[in-house]
């Protein structure tokens, strides 16, 4: 569903991404992991169409970004960290708004404007201000809009960013529940063999890691583990 093959991003002189090849297999959850500034949101944009790489490809269900970016984009959903959310709004308005900017019709967008509210469990505060919820509440708005379209990927990035214990679990059993195959870059060390079937560990711009979390079990420490791989890649 998705794969990379020497994927690469520069800026000037600046290796922001640097022939990273991976794939991601149907139905798989995938927690993307590095330190900050290693190269996880630039390659999420390269997936989503974002960013064009300077270098390699990128494909998501056989096509390839570049070339496709328009069947991409029907095909994936991508919340990004923070992503926008017009605050004055309700989720219901906003799931409205943007299945109409999508071209559904009043039957489909009802349809699965229903069913995204029942994934991400937003019955409760449909019709209140988005401005006025929690972080958790906020960040299952954006989840809902990025299903909206039905899409078979989803690649998120920092999607339990600030939230607190509670809304993480909210978050996680939400993102388990989805069935889809998805990218999830995330920080929170402990939740990845919670939520995630593989992971792939990036620095500077560089593939590392890649493995089950059953591979971690050994480890006392997952913070030991990661301060290790990429202080070893560094």
């Amino acid at each position: 569903m998705i794969e990379t093959e020497g994927l690469s991003k520069y800026y000037g002189k600046f290796v922001a991404v640097e022939n990273l090849s991976f794939s991601i297999r149907k139905g798989e959850v995938v927690a993307f992991l590095g330190p900050n500034g290693a190269g996880k949101s630039t390659t999420m944009k390269m997936l989503t169409g974002y960013l064009a790489p300077s270098a390699g490809t990128a494909k998501v269900c056989g096509m390839e970004v570049a070339a496709n970016r328009d069947a991409v984009a029907n095909r994936i959903g991508y919340l990004p960290e923070n992503g926008p959310l017009y605050e004055e709004m309700t989720p219901l308005g906003l799931l409205h708004f943007f299945g109409d900017a999508r071209g559904m019709s009043a039957s489909l967008k009802n349809e699965r404007i229903e069913k995204v509210v029942e994934q991400c469990a937003l019955q409760t505060v449909l019709n209140k201000a988005i401005g006025k919820l929690s972080r958790g509440f906020r960040q299952r708005v954006g989840m809902a809009n990025v299903l909206l379209h039905e899409p078979d990927v989803l690649i998120m990035d920092e999607p339990t960013a600030g939230l607190d214990p509670n809304q993480v679990l909210e978050v996680r059993k939400t993102i388990k529940g989805l069935g889809k195959t998805i990218l999830l870059s995330t920080h929170i060390l402990q939740e990845v063999p919670q939520v995630a079937d593989r992971i792939i560990l990036i620095n500077q711009g560089r593939l590392i890691f890649e493995g089950t979390p059953e591979e971690l079990q050994s480890e006392s420490s997952l913070d030991g583990w990661f301060n290790r791989q990429t202080m070893d890649a560094a």
